[in-house]
């Protein structure tokens, strides 16, 4: 081969590489149906004593620098972008990415971390929001108990997120109400205390923090806030 040809031959190979690495920057970069957005806050911010964000982070908190509150799953259509997750104010319901990104607006005026998380298999990423949808207008699981017509932001993305064949993306574990100091906190005894029930410590469940480490999906760069 001589030097002109050798010269053409480089020049596409280089085209084709910048080709495709824009490419899957575009992907990366762009939210997806079925990708999982969670909610995570400094674990040295200072939420609000006695709410329950406060108790979710006590109980799930880790020595990470980040504490995960909240997942919702993202349905990206022709021209808008859908949050579908389970929240104390709206239970389970489907609303643009700008209400919930004011919805979740810390108390100064900052957002928290959105960590944006994708399907290793994204196959059956549609079926898996056209599940979730089935549940809208649930309310929302203040009992944090199974089957039982009302679902947390975890559990929301549980149920949602299973195969024909009934099998589970994420798995359950015995759930954890206990802080640090292996004591309950005081709005879980509250809380459990006005709905009449014991807390259910070690019932099967899931958290933000746990099921963001499942092998099932990987991170993704995308930027919910410009």
């Amino acid at each position: 081969m001589n030097m002109n040809k050798l010269k053409i031959v480089l020049a596409a190979a280089a085209a084709l590489l910048a080709i495709c690495s824009c490419n899957r920057k575009a992907t990366e970069d762009t939210l997806k149906t079925g990708d999982l957005v969670f909610v995570g806050i400094p674990m040295d911010y200072s939420i609000e004593e006695g709410s329950m964000d406060e108790a979710i982070s006590s109980a799930t908190g880790t020595t990470e620098e980040l504490d995960l509150i909240h997942v919702a799953i993202a349905e990206v259509s022709a021209d808008s972008t859908w949050i579908i997750d389970a929240t104390i104010k709206h239970g389970v319901d489907r609303h643009p990415l700008d209400t919930f990104l004011t919805d979740f607006t810390l108390k100064d005026g900052s957002f928290p971390v959105f960590i944006i998380k994708r399907l290793n298999d994204p196959s059956k990423a549609e079926e898996f929001v056209r599940n979730a949808k089935k549940y809208l207008g649930q309310p929302y699981d203040v009992h944090f108990l199974p089957d039982n017509d009302s679902l947390y932001c975890s559990e929301l993305v549980r149920d949602s997120y299973v195969g024909a064949d009934g099998s589970y993306v994420f798995n359950a574990a015995p759930m954890n109400f206990k802080g640090p100091d292996g004591e309950f906190p005081l709005y879980w005894k509250q809380l459990f205390g006005l709905l009449g029930q014991s807390i259910p410590q070690d019932v099967p469940g899931t958290n933000p923090q746990d099921m963001s480490k499942s092998a099932a999906i990987h991170e993704v760069s995308v930027k919910l806030v410009k």
